[in-house]
């Protein structure tokens, strides 16, 4: 695939500033409830900020496949409410007290309010899709949210265990890639686009979704406090081995095998320090072999265009998965 294919960061943002500003404004009014708490919540939540890049990939599907109208506005919407609410319910689960560089809102509001407001957000997302009136859209929404949720279900059964990589991909794809690949057909299913388009637009999704959470769970091993926006190696810390700890389980030494299982079972680095940890990832290379599998599904989800006749909004979504792997938050 040639890189003249591909469309700058500048691009795509100008080719999305409408219809991200138009999302901006459903997602506040949409924020709104009679019980104040919520609104303040869910306000919270919105102005901190984040990529927007799940309504982004659901516009530039839509958009690619020839549809134009306020439905990719809607739909757009609701999978970042229904991000949002994984994001609230995930902070509480694991204890987190930042998230984006400010207080998580368990920290704010304490987790009973921030456990009902993230299930106001997960109704409100489905009343809203339900201005559709199209089953397929609720049915696809339905199936998400339930992976989504036996996602995290998986993950708590596994905490502090040394899981396949088979087990790893499945967690992903349940937790991550499943919005992203949701995110596409839905704008496959704005357009009225063929059952291939639509299994193309899915393979796009879900391998993005997959670079893009194999590229996080890295950079929660490798980046700054202060970029990452939330303390270094909490995945760990929490118990969760992901794919450049299971390869130097895998791959190192027994002694490595220990000192990771050390902090697996201690959920903590009070006996292991994370420089030893990040000393091990290196000396197996375990970073570099992620990255790699990063870069693979990100040749994957540009593989699954290429039927595709050329447009600005075919050339955006092969922008996305270099931005993707190349990110450093």
């Amino acid at each position: 695939m040639s890189t003249l294919a591909i469309a700058t960061a500048r691009e795509v943002f100008d080719l999305l500033r409408d219809d991200l500003v138009a999302i901006e404004q459903e997602l506040g009014r949409d924020a709104a409830s009679s019980v104040s708490t919520i609104t303040e919540i869910a306000e919270y939540l919105r102005e901190g900020g984040g990529k927007r890049i799940r309504p982004s990939v659901l516009l530039l599907a839509a958009h690619m496949l020839g549809y134009s109208g306020p439905s990719a506005i809607r739909l757009g919407t609701v999978v970042e409410m229904v991000h949002t609410a994984t994001l609230v319910h995930d902070d509480i689960i694991d204890g987190a007290d930042t998230r984006r560089g400010r207080p998580s809102a368990n920290t704010r509001w304490g987790n009973e309010k921030c456990v009902l407001a993230g299930d106001w957000l997960y109704m409100q997302a489905f009343r809203v899709a339900l201005e559709e009136q199209n089953l397929r859209v609720l049915d696809l929404l339905i199936a998400l949210t339930q992976q989504m949720v036996e996602g995290e279900l998986l993950q708590i059964q596994k905490l502090g265990k040394a899981v396949s990589e088979a087990e790893y991909y499945d967690l992903i794809y349940r937790k991550t890639a499943c919005l992203f690949m949701t995110s596409m057909r839905l704008g496959a299913v704005l357009a009225g686009a063929t059952e291939t388009q639509e299994n193309n637009m899915a393979t796009y999704g879900r391998a993005v979704g997959l670079a893009f959470q194999i590229v996080d769970d890295v950079l929660d091993l490798t980046a700054t406090e202060e970029v990452l926006g939330k303390p270094v190696a909490s995945d760990l810390r929490e118990g969760k081995a992901t794919l450049a700890v299971i390869h130097s389980i895998d791959h190192g030494t027994a002694a490595d095998r220990q000192t990771i299982q050390r902090v697996l079972d201690d959920r903590s680095f009070e006996n292991v320090c994370r420089e030893d940890i990040q000393e091990i990832l290196k000396r197996n290379g375990s970073v570099a072999y992620a990255m790699s599998v990063a870069d693979r599904y990100a040749e994957q989800s540009r593989h699954a265009l290429s039927s595709l006749p050329d447009s600005d909004y075919k050339r955006a979504l092969l922008w996305v998965p270099d931005f993707v792997v190349a990110r450093e938050k």
